[in-house]
């Protein structure tokens, strides 16, 4: 063991050392090879290593002696900062180019800016919340705690600021641990996150000497042991939990992005979606009073509303107290013109739409164009293809109309905002995700939400039922497990009765106050850890 931890001392010295582009380069690398802990892949170790290398490479920049001025260190934990957020946001975010590929004649010429520029503003979060990091960098062994608190807080303010893009969070590396992934209960993906970080750096706790790199590693296998079994224990005896009044049949058309909106595919496309939910009748015996067909986003074609053969056809497909939630584009005529708006309908037996929810949160560039009168100059457009840019809705809201257990409707990337279900005024029986991933293909894109998707499940204490183009659609029980899965590009349809709701959880509670407590946590170990340095001095 000694002769192990005393090679695993002499590993960081290139890391303390290196300045310049080199210092910039390993912090690079360090950011990509961190994207190997999220969905698809799951390889938490990988965490564990980058997070040591980027305290290394604080503790260079920083300097063991002080040598550097304020200014100095502001500028180069800024400059690792940035150049990991921009290998861990380039290497996690590649995929969103291959959305520009759809109308490639319009929109390839985008790719480059597309792929690089995205990743370097978010790596600008990083880049902040590190130059804070290295200002204050203590000595000791409190600072992976400031580590942890600022990349997180990092984080949440990605999610927050502007219109929030929180995608990729480092509290989704435990997404593919289920046990791990309950943490998500008590403190949300920020403060799972937040504890995560500072276990993955307590390796980096090796430079200070033999015995603070057994405490490093101790801590870091202590840490995540103790989270596994407390999250294998609530798992434990609570399968096959469900709702015995709804059963939901969940449709996977697996469509190409580049045929939906082709005028010859208008009827073939809509028949699809009515054989597939055809077909799933009658296949499980469940014990359902009442029966959810769920399909994707923006399902038709065409706008649903203009046309009644198709409504009349849904109506068919009902029987006696059935209810379809599907995605369609709606059509609002005004003074002006037209506003459209990327909805969900709850349509009735009788083909009468009960309910319907707007999307409030759009995709920038996707949906709409943010400073559309100076972008659309450039030749820039949204990518999505509608006769004016769509418009936000007015506010989350819990639906219920036509029998059923009050749902929260979350359109597309509106399932990755931990903040959301606190938003609205009462606490729904399930969530329901509707989206449309082919644009991304088989990339770590779909899987990639999915997990995010999952979280809320276990965040909430809520069943999830999910509906994608071409996947990954699920079932999901309030604990984050997949009840039926469609894998991508699979076309077909799962049924099963409804998991069932849990009672509030502490995140669904108390939302992001129990993260603050971690950060507070934080700074008093590092308040106190410098005063008990002071007082040594002293």
């Amino acid at each position: 063991m000694t002769a192990l931890l005393a090679r695993l001392h002499s590993l960081p010295g290139a890391f303390l050392l290196a300045q310049g582009p080199k210092r910039w380069a390993l912090a690079f690398a360090a950011g990509a090879f961190a994207v190997l802990a999220l969905p698809p892949y799951g390889h938490l170790a990988a965490l564990f290593v980058s997070l040591p290398v980027l305290v290394w490479l604080l503790d260079g920049a920083a300097g063991a002696s002080g040598r550097l001025s304020g200014g100095r260190r502001l500028r180069a934990g800024f400059a690792i900062g940035w150049w990991f957020g921009f290998g861990y946001f380039l290497a996690g975010l590649w995929w969103i180019g291959l959305a520009f590929l759809v109308e490639a004649d319009r929109f390839a010429w985008m790719i480059p800016f597309a792929v690089t520029l995205l990743p370097a503003g978010l790596a600008l979060f990083h880049g902040l919340a590190l130059a804070l990091a290295t200002r204050f960098w203590p000595e000791r062994w409190t600072r992976i705690a400031v580590l942890a608190g600022m990349l997180s807080l990092s984080d949440w303010l990605r999610g927050h600021v502007l219109t929030g893009f929180p995608w990729n969070a480092f509290g989704y590396a435990t997404a593919e641990i289920l046990p791990l992934a309950q943490l998500g209960s008590l403190f949300g993906v920020y403060g799972t996150g937040a504890l995560l970080l500072v276990l993955a750096a307590a390796p980096g706790l090796l430079v200070d000497g033999r015995r603070s790199g057994v405490a490093g590693l101790a801590l870091a296998l202590c840490g995540v042991g103790t989270a596994f079994v407390w999250g294998q224990v609530r798992l434990n005896g609570t399968e096959g939990l469900v709702d015995p009044t709804i059963s939901v049949r969940v449709i996977q058309p697996s469509i190409a992005q580049s045929e939906k909106w082709k005028p010859e595919n208008r009827l073939p496309i809509f028949r699809s979606y009515l054989g597939l939910s055809s077909s799933a009748r009658g296949d499980a015996d469940l014990p359902a009073t009442r029966r959810v067909y769920v399909w994707p986003e923006s399902a038709f074609p065409f706008l649903l509303t203009q046309e009644p053969e198709a409504i009349a056809e849904i109506d068919g497909l009902l029987e006696k107290d059935e209810i379809l939630i599907t995605g369609a584009i709606r059509a609002e005529r005004n003074p002006d013109g037209v506003n459209y708006y990327n909805s969900i309908y709850v349509i009735s037996d009788g083909g009468t739409i009960v309910d319907a929810y707007d999307k409030v949160r759009l995709v920038p560039f996707g949906e709409y164009l943010p400073l559309a009168d100076v972008l659309e100059t450039l030749g820039l457009r949204a990518l999505v293809n509608a006769p004016n840019p769509f418009r936000a809705g007015y506010a989350h809201t819990v639906l219920g109309s036509g029998g059923l257990p009050a749902f929260l409707p979350l359109i597309c990337y509106e399932v990755i905002f931990p903040q959301v279900p606190g938003e609205v005024g009462s606490r729904p029986k399930w969530l329901v995700n509707l989206t449309n991933d082919a644009w991304f293909g088989d990339t770590a894109g779909p899987y990639q939400h999915f997990a995010q998707a999952r979280f809320r499940a276990i965040e909430q204490g809520l069943p999830l039922v999910r509906s994608a183009n071409t996947g990954i659609s699920a079932v999901v029980d309030a604990y984050g497990r997949p009840v039926e899965i469609l894998a991508p590009f699979v076309t077909g349809a799962i049924e099963t009765a409804l998991p069932a709701a849990l009672e509030p959880t502490v995140y669904a509670r108390y939302g992001d106050l129990s993260y603050l407590a971690i950060l507070l946590i934080f700074t008093a170990i590092f308040t106190l850890g410098r005063f008990n340095l002071s007082s040594r001095h002293n």
